[in-house]
Formats: C-alpha cells, sequence, structure tokens
C-alpha cells in the first residue's frame, strides 16, 4: 500500500520516499486511530497525513519518551535542535531528518502556514515547564499549539467546499475536541509524568487537587470527588464534540468519511472511560476491537458513496445514500475485511 500512496501523490524521488515511509511507520506503529482514519482518504493524500503526524510525533517523543534520567534541559535542547531542523526545512523545503523532509515537502504541496509549527513548538516547550492549568482558558492557550493547529495544518490536505478560513474555526475545535478525550483517558499516565491537564478550578468545584489525585492513583482507590470532576470534564468535552461536527460538512465529500471515522472513535474514548467505570486514574480505558472494526467499515461504505458521487457527478444520485447503510446492519464478514483493510 505505501507504494500506491507515493506513486498516486506523485513522489518519485527516492530519498523522499523514504522518508514519507519512515513517517507512515510512525503512525502505524503509535497512532491507531489516527491511522485508522487515514486509511479512509483519497490514496494520494495519505502520505501528507503520515508526515503530518509523524513530525507531531517526533516532537512529543522528545517531550514525554526521552530516558527516564533526561531532565528539562535535555529535553529543551532536544526541542531546540528539533525547531532548528523545522525551521531550516520550512526554509528550503527538504530537510536532513526523514521526518523533516517529508514535512517541509507536505508544507509546500499544499501551502500551509508556517506558523502552526511554530505555535505547536511553543506549546510543545510548555511542556518542560507547565504541570497544571488554573482555569479552561488557560488550557484553551495551551491547546491552540498543541491540537487546534494540528486541524489547521490538516485541513489544507482535506480540502474544503467553501472558503478554507471558514471551516477553520471547526478544524482547530475538533482537534482540540481529540486532545481533550485523550486528557481524558491519560489521567493517570500523564499525573506519572508530573502533569495535570484538567483545570484546577473544575477540580476545586468538587473538592479534588493534585495530593487526592495522587492518593487514588497510588491507592487504586476511587474517590467520588474525582469521579465528579472527571464527569464534568467529559460534558466539557462533549461540548467541543458539538461545536466543531457542523465543520465536517465543509469538508470536500471523499474526505468526510476520514474525519467522520475519527470523530466517533476519538469520542468513543469518552464512553470507554464511562462503561470502566471513571477509573482513569487506575487503567488505560480503550475502544474496543470490534467496536472500531464496525466503525471502519461504516467509513469504508461512506467512502464508496462519496467515490460514486464522485463519478456520477452533481446531476445523478448514486443508488445508495452513504447513511443507507448503517454499520450496525453490516454483516461480521464484511466488518471483518473492512477491520483488515485499515488495520
Amino acid at each position: 500500500m505505501t507504494v500506491r500512496e507515493l506513486d498516486a501523490a506523485g513522489i518519485t524521488d527516492p530519498a523522499l520516499r523514504a522518508a514519507y515511509r519512515h513517517c507512515r511507520d510512525l503512525n502505524a506503529r503509535h497512532g491507531r486511530t489516527y491511522f485508522l482514519a487515514t486509511r479512509l482518504l483519497p490514496v494520494e493524500r495519505r502520505p501528507a497525513v503520515h508526515a503530518l503526524y509523524g513530525f507531531a510525533r517526533w516532537a512529543d517523543d522528545i517531550v514525554d519518551s526521552l530516558a527516564p534520567d533526561s531532565g528539562a534541559e535535555v529535553r529543551a535542547r532536544a526541542l531546540t535542535r528539533l525547531q532548528e531542523e523545522m525551521e531550516a526545512g520550512l526554509r528550503r523545503g527538504r530537510g536532513a531528518e526523514p521526518v523533516v523532509h517529508a514535512l517541509a515537502d507536505t508544507v509546500r504541496r499544499y501551502a500551509i502556514d508556517h506558523a502552526h509549527f511554530r505555535d505547536f513548538m511553543t506549546a510543545m516547550r510548555s511542556d518542560l515547564t507547565v504541570t497544571a492549568y488554573p482555569t479552561y482558558a488557560d488550557l484553551s492557550a495551551y491547546t491552540h499549539g498543541s491540537a487546534a493547529v494540528i486541524g489547521l495544518q490538516m485541513l489544507p490536505v482535506l480540502g474544503t467546499v467553501v472558503p478554507r478560513e471558514e471551516a477553520e474555526p471547526y478544524a482547530a475545535a475538533l482537534g482540540v475536541a481529540f486532545q481533550l478525550s485523550n486528557f481524558l483517558r491519560d489521567v493517570g499516565e500523564d499525573l506519572d509524568r508530573g502533569r495535570v491537564y484538567l483545570p484546577a478550578d473544575l477540580l476545586d468545584g468538587h473538592g479534588v487537587d493534585r495530593d487526592l489525585l495522587l492518593w487514588s492513583r497510588a491507592t487504586g482507590r476511587p474517590d467520588p470527588r474525582i469521579t465528579a470532576a472527571l464527569r464534568e470534564f467529559e460534558a466539557l468535552t462533549r461540548g467541543v464534540y458539538r461545536e466543531a461536527v457542523p465543520g465536517v460538512d465543509l469538508l470536500e465529500p471523499v474526505a468526510r468519511p476520514c474525519i467522520r471515522t475519527a470523530t466517533v472513535l476519538y469520542g468513543g474514548i469518552l464512553d470507554a472511560v464511562a462503561r470502566d467505570g471513571w477509573t482513569v486514574l487506575h487503567r488505560r480505558s480503550v475502544v474496543r476491537r470490534r467496536r472500531r472494526a464496525v466503525v471502519a467499515a461504516d467509513g469504508l461504505v461512506r467512502v464508496a458513496a462519496a467515490r460514486l458521487r464522485a463519478r456520477t457527478g452533481p446531476g445523478r444520485r448514486p443508488p445508495h445514500r452513504a447513511g443507507a447503510l448503517p454499520a450496525a446492519g453490516l454483516s461480521p464478514a464484511v466488518t471483518a475485511r473492512a477491520a483488515e483493510e485499515v488495520a
């Protein structure tokens, strides 16, 4: 599939193809939901998404995955080197590092605003020193750079049926909704890294502080005050999804199944947390494999319908609407084939 993607995108230079393959491997290995949804995009657009993911993953690994004894100074120097590589790559349209080489090519092809990447690096750097957020407004300043700009980077790749600036607020909101879902799922893991992303005023409203979170994490014991705070954060996150979802219809039709699938799967994290009894301090909640397969199968139906509409043109209706085959009604065989195709 990698060769087909690269050929369809018109990427012929051997070094550049290798750089994109490296990014695709990162996406497949680490971005399960992101990678699954990417498989629903037109084949020629997938390498660009892999490049955007690969760069974000590289920065995230510096912040969170260096050796445990790597202090803030070591991480800061690594982020500085990455930003220098990025800036040089964006200027030249290529880079020595594979991730930067692919990123620079994608940015050039799709005319993506360089400011989005600078904002992203600012947010990554703040993770080295900021360990809590007093209010949701403070958290929003962080999620602009860490999440909203990801949606804005993606928008030129996805394409829109309206002027791009009209779709940008929705794309930014969806990026934030995805990250808030991850924050809820990863409360325990983030606490181990010394960070609390849930706003302090939200926690205070339920009598929760860092010490109580640490106690629950250490003992494995739940606390109703923590559960109430998590429920409020879930409600807040669902509100951001509601703001973002209307923007899906502003995308090019062939891109909508990808983003709808990602939205359902990331939103499913909230359902998984509730299903597991709000035990995010003690276990990682995941969207079950069967659910992922069903959502993927529905996405494939929508892709087929979008491509058929594109072939038949605006003057003719395809035999079936995209929603005419709901995922719940798909046979196990179809679901299994879909799971294989997007795995």
